[in-house]
């Protein structure tokens, strides 16, 4: 989701009492499994194989309902020299990971063909997730996506927040009445207990991890619940894990989580960045004339008096200031920072259409997954959030001061949690630093708007054993920030326990406006 070579190792307990603590078991980490797990794989195209692994819905009631998890896996190229199976989540949560594999798995700065030679490269669509017992909750498709087309924009003025608030507690209480009991099943705690009998279906005796943004949050917990069962684990634009389950200093329940997660800092820093490197690169960049970061305060201050509209490829687009500033979670993709600049000179060269924009259609993208379902389900019960629709109200006022442009991104972004319904009891909360069999890679970019350099820092003390080692580059993840160099320090790890020397610095492949 270290400056480049600085290597940082949080490797000892605090104390005696801590580690004794972290060697205490974890209540129903593995109950007695109802079956031997097992996979028959079968090809489903394009060298890939799938199948499905049963599980119990409630991993408390192993003999109890089961749910089929959907699996995928690419066999390693050099059967050979196969080291095992290496197992992926691209994040989310809600995101499948069928589907991703087949899309990334031959990208060469995230699996080069070096390390596709030497792992089974397997994913799974989580469960709550596309074809793992999805969580649904609309009966038809036609009504998710009418339900999502007339979702109100996040509120930038205090009159938007009433209908913003409103529909989110109306997307909780359908998810209630219709999901049904996969939503009291859907923690990270029991998906990490999935995770471990994937493990055993394989044949590992130990597992081999690649968690990427929410992945790295699995991972930490898998590596909580089963400390033992570690060979080696990278995290992948990672997170602060106490911060993001329960809050620093009880503000669970007082702050919005990515207010206390400082994701607006992230957002801000990785947008000062966008600025500074479009300057610089002349007419590769479409934003570059003049001063962007002026004319970015002359686009805010243009779209907060009321929408502007451009001449889109399907005609007519509108754009609102919440349009806009959304935007920015599209840093995340660095390969996306052209067609923003195009975006941001094309809003700053708009005549002032407030009136002509009333009557011009919104374009509105189809929603075909249950993504966002899922991301609640899974976040929403993981997580403590304040319950009370005025704490939200606040913090937008004090963050839109705090951090302009994008404080109120990280105050609304999770605002159905504030209403969610289903809980569960199986959710994992800490402790977070159990003494793991192997240390920990913890992988991020300086600036990267959705996990922060700041988080994952703070993640990784929480581990007993980690590393943490910096892409002197932007954007969310490895994935979404092509780095050859980067993969390298992974592919490593993987392959051989090693981390970085000291001073290794590893950058971006390109600048992202050529």
């Amino acid at each position: 989701m270290t400056s480049g070579g600085v290597v940082a190792r949080f490797a000892v307990v605090a104390s005696a009492v801590a580690t004794i603590c972290s060697m205490v078991p974890i209540a129903a980490a593995e109950p007695p499994p109802a079956t031997e797990p097992t996979l028959t794989w079968s090809d489903c195209a394009d060298g890939f194989q799938c199948s499905t692994l049963s599980v119990p819905l409630d991993h408390d009631k192993p003999f109890g309902s089961r749910i089929g998890l959907a699996v995928i896996r690419l066999p390693a190229s050099d059967q050979a020299k196969r080291i095992g199976s290496l197992f992926v989540n691209f994040g989310g949560p809600g995101a499948g990971g069928l589907q991703r594999l087949r899309e990334r798995a031959k990208w060469p700065w995230l699996f080069s063909g070096e390390l596709r030679s030497r792992f089974d490269l397997v994913s799974w669509d989580p469960r709550g997730i596309a074809g793992s017992a999805a969580v649904r909750c609309f009966d038809t498709l036609a009504e998710q996506q009418e339900f999502f087309g007339e979702f109100p924009e996040m509120p930038v003025t205090p009159a938007g927040e009433s209908p913003f608030y409103a529909k989110s507690a109306e997307l909780a209480g359908r998810c209630a009445r219709k999901a049904g009991p996969i939503q009291r099943h859907a923690s990270t705690a029991n998906t990490a207990r999935d995770l471990d009998l994937l493990r055993r279906a394989v044949g590992e005796e130990k597992i081999s991890y690649h968690g990427i943004s929410y992945g790295t949050h699995l991972g930490a917990v898998y590596a909580n619940l089963f400390p033992n069962r570690i060979r080696a684990m990278v995290f992948d634009g990672s997170m602060d894990f106490h911060g993001n389950a329960v809050g620093h200093g009880g503000s669970g329940t007082t702050v919005p989580l990515d207010t206390r997660q400082d994701v607006a800092r992230g957002i801000a820093e990785t947008h000062e960045q966008f600025l500074r490197l479009c300057a610089g690169s002349g007419p590769k960049c479409a934003f570059s004339g003049g001063d962007p970061k002026a004319k970015y305060a002359a686009i805010a201050e243009r779209a907060r008096r009321g929408p502007i509209t451009i001449e889109g490829d399907d005609g007519p687009e509108t754009w609102t200031w919440s349009g806009i500033s959304n935007v920015a979670w599209d840093y995340a993709t660095v390969s996306s920072w052209p067609d923003i600049a195009k975006l941001y000179q094309r809003l700053y060269d708009a005549k002032d259409t407030a009136a002509a924009t009333r009557a011009a259609a919104v374009k509105r993208e189809p929603y075909t997954s249950n993504r966002t379902e899922a991301f609640n389900a899974i976040q929403c019960t993981d997580s403590n959030f304040p319950t009370d629709p005025a704490v939200y109200s606040r913090y937008a006022v004090s963050e839109d001061k705090r951090i302009p442009y994008f404080g109120r991104l990280a105050v609304f972004d999770m605002m159905s949690c504030a209403y969610w319904q289903a809980k569960d009891t199986d959710r994992y909360t800490g402790p977070w630093n159990r003494w793991t069999s192997a240390e920990i890679l913890v992988i991020n970019n300086r600036y990267d708007p959705s996990t922060p350099l700041h988080g994952a820092r703070d993640g990784a003390r929480e581990l007993a054993r980690a590393r943490v080692f910096v892409t002197e580059g932007y954007g969310h993840s490895s994935m979404l920030a092509p780095s050859t160099c980067t993969e390298q320090i992974k592919r490593e790890y993987l392959v051989s326990g090693t981390f970085p020397a000291a001073g290794k610095v590893c950058s971006l492949d390109a600048n992202p406006f050529g």
